[in-house]
């Protein structure tokens, strides 16, 4: 894959469940333990881990148990104003 290229769906879905099944085990949860605290069935789970398939209340949950969710807060966030280039800058008074 080109790397100046944004990730596909297919790539951050295969990200996403790399990482939190490293962030489950660097707090020494199980699959087990992290579906009980989590109250996310223990099947979505080890789906997840292996599909990357998840709902999106089941992946909150899961984030919010491995004391990640504040990372979603900046989804989707409203971009500032982006310059071309530097005559833009200095006409923009800014």
């Amino acid at each position: 894959m080109l790397s100046f290229l944004p990730p596909a769906p297919s790539d951050m879905m295969d990200t996403l469940k790399s990482k939190f099944r490293q962030r489950r085990k660097a707090l020494g949860y199980t699959q087990t333990e992290l579906s009980e605290r989590s109250g996310v069935s223990l099947g979505s789970l080890k789906r997840f881990e292996r599909s990357g398939q998840i709902s999106l209340e089941s992946l909150l949950k899961l984030a919010f148990v491995l004391d990640c969710l504040g990372d979603f807060s900046s989804l989707c966030e409203v971009e500032e104003e982006r310059f071309g280039s530097i005559v833009e800058v200095l006409e923009s008074g800014k």
